[in-house]
């Protein structure tokens, strides 16, 4: 059971291209998480007792007053 120049050929070719197709979806991944800046959202400013189950930003990039 021998296999033909043709669908090596084929094999190689298809194996490449979902390897292409990884390297190009991990590039976009990467490129969108440098690229995009979420909004700035509501959060504890500071540790309140009060609210248990609470997070706060460990540190915010939004400015107190304005818009960042």
């Amino acid at each position: 059971m021998s296999i033909n120049l043709s669908t090596k050929a084929v094999v190689v070719m298809v194996v490449a291209g979902l390897v292409a197709l990884v390297l190009a979806a991990n590039g976009h991944l990467v490129y969108v998480a440098v690229i995009t800046q979420p909004d700035c959202v509501a959060h504890l400013k500071r540790a309140d007792v009060g609210h248990s189950g609470s997070y706060r930003a460990a540190k915010s990039a939004c400015s107190p007053g304005g818009t960042s």
